[in-house]
């Protein structure tokens, strides 16, 4: 029988019920990087066509 009093140690992963996956970071990271860029480009496109006119 386990001493009450004894503090439990679990390692992240069994906690997490998971690896951890630096390859998501990256992911995110470009997709926030072409989100600003497209969003950039849908502002920045008509607003030349309205300038040369």
């Amino acid at each position: 029988m386990a001493d009450q009093n004894e503090a439990i140690r679990i390692k992240d992963e069994a906690a997490r019920g998971a690896v951890s996956n630096t390859g998501l970071r990256y992911v995110l990271a470009f997709s926030l990087g072409f989100a600003v860029i497209a969003m950039s480009l849908v502002w920045i496109i008509p607003a030349l066509a309205r300038a040369s006119h």
